[in-house]
């Protein structure tokens, strides 16, 4: 199985260099493929850089790991090419505006995700919110004392969960599916969540668990 990872930002790196320790082949699209010519070198043949566009045509399931902000604008330019597949999507809209006692500002409202917009851009694609409420140092194999963390997932296909499941059950995730699309105007705040321990105290070294009795 090809693996398009869209993004050449941390998240990206972490998530390509877990694909392929995984036995995944990992195409990565950006920009500007100069920017990942180090990291292509290094990975040699389990790997390759081009553009946004030919990473989704030639991948089985692609992960968009781009900047919040960009989003919308990578997915109407690749729409066609992500058309009937599994995309991941680790994305959250924050803003340019800095925090306010720590609190990130996003710029979508509890009415509507930026997943939700992805979707309507590109219908025929098949979104599954992922990786989206952790930061990138724990998104492959998480190590906690308390046992493994929890990823909330959800989108409106089933096959493309289940897909989804299994991945981050090899990443070493506890997967909760929240059910349909909507639900990302949940999952994407968790993002605030998540962060504001970093900004208030530096303390980033934490993740989610869903406790059930």
């Amino acid at each position: 199985m090809k693996i398009g990872i869209l993004g050449s930002g941390v998240v990206g790196n972490t998530l390509a260099d877990g694909f392929i320790n995984k036995g995944f082949m990992v195409i990565r699209g950006t920009r500007d493929p100069d920017k990942l010519k180090d990291w292509e070198k290094r990975i040699g043949q389990q790997g390759k850089v081009t553009f946004f566009k030919e990473a989704a045509e030639e991948s089985d399931l692609v992960v968009l790991a781009v900047k919040g902000s960009a989003a919308e604008e990578i997915v109407k330019d690749i729409s066609d090419s992500i058309t009937g597949k599994c995309v991941l999507d680790a994305t959250n809209p924050i803003s340019n505006d800095p925090p306010v006692n720590g609190v990130l500002s996003f710029f979508t409202s509890l009415q509507e995700s930026l997943m939700e917009r992805l979707q309507k851009i590109s219908p025929e694609a098949l979104f599954v919110k992922a990786f989206s409420c952790v930061g990138s140092s724990f998104m492959v194999d998480p190590k906690f004392q308390e046992g493994k963390p929890t990823m909330f997932i959800c989108g409106n296909d089933e096959k493309a969960k289940i897909q989804a499941n299994t991945i981050l059950q090899s990443f070493g995730w506890e997967v909760e599916d929240l059910g349909k699309a909507e639900a990302a105007r949940a999952i994407e705040p968790l993002c605030i969540l998540w962060c504001l321990p970093g900004f208030l105290h530096n303390r980033w070294n934490h993740a989610f668990r869903l406790l059930k009795k």
